[in-house]
């Protein structure tokens, strides 16, 4: 009876030992969901091109679609993808609470003019601490953004930089928008239509564009010859 007894107690300090331990690890998880940390957070980042949104939104679902990731089309040139689950995962004990590390990706596009717009990618994460989510985002885990600006100089928009009418021209190193007027045109001052033209609103604005476009009335303009004095 005494063994029986012992035998019992033994295994309700095991169990006691187990409950007591559970608590100390989720103690600081059920106090940090309740302040709102490390549940769900979002972070953002944006990235402007030369192109209709249109054109930009289907240049990047051509980019998700090459790296494999799965997406829904949403109303407004929106898109989400799916749920994938992070790097880390949840353990045994954060198992049994319904922890479960996981990301995604909330993309938009927004028109900045008729040939420029601008993405908007937010990546939303679930059970992923603050500290480590900027290892999630697009840019540093797909480098989403340079990958669309190479497959779009592969293949440029067909209603992005206009292809009649003008001439398509790439800045040299170090040139911005006055220099290509200067070139192209003999006249820094036409700039200021080559930006209109191209969507942009100073003359440092092209500077990571692959190409800017510059209509044929500009390039017939007369140049302008030094005074002679006479």
């Amino acid at each position: 009876m005494a063994r029986t007894v012992f035998g019992q107690f033994r295994k309700i300090a095991i169990v006691s030992s187990i409950v007591l331990f559970a608590g100390c690890y989720f103690a600081p998880y059920f106090a940090n969901r309740a302040a709102g940390g490390g549940t769900d957070a979002a972070e953002g980042e944006q990235h402007d091109v030369p192109y209709s949104a249109n054109d930009s939104f289907l240049l990047t679902q051509d980019v998700l679609r090459g790296e494999g990731v799965l997406f829904e089309v949403k109303p407004d040139d929106k898109l989400v993808t799916l749920w994938k689950d992070g790097d880390s995962g949840p353990g045994v004990l954060g198992s049994l609470v319904g922890v479960h590390p996981e990301y995604r990706y909330e993309i938009e596009v927004v028109p900045q003019g008729d040939r420029s717009s601008r993405i908007i990618v937010n990546v939303r994460a679930e059970d992923i601490s603050d500290e480590d989510l900027h290892r999630y985002k697009a840019s540093a885990r797909l480098n989403l953004f340079g990958k669309i600006d190479e497959l779009a100089a592969k293949f440029p928009p067909s209603g992005g930089t206009p292809k009649e009418g003008g001439v398509n021209y790439a800045l040299l190193p170090n040139e911005d928008l006055k220099g290509l007027a200067r070139r192209a045109t003999g006249n820094e001052d036409n700039w200021r239509q080559i930006a209109q033209d191209n969507g942009l609103k100073s003359p440092t604005d092209a500077a990571n564009l692959p190409s800017v476009w510059i209509r044929n009335e500009l390039l017939n303009e007369p140049k302008k010859e030094a005074p002679t004095g006479n």
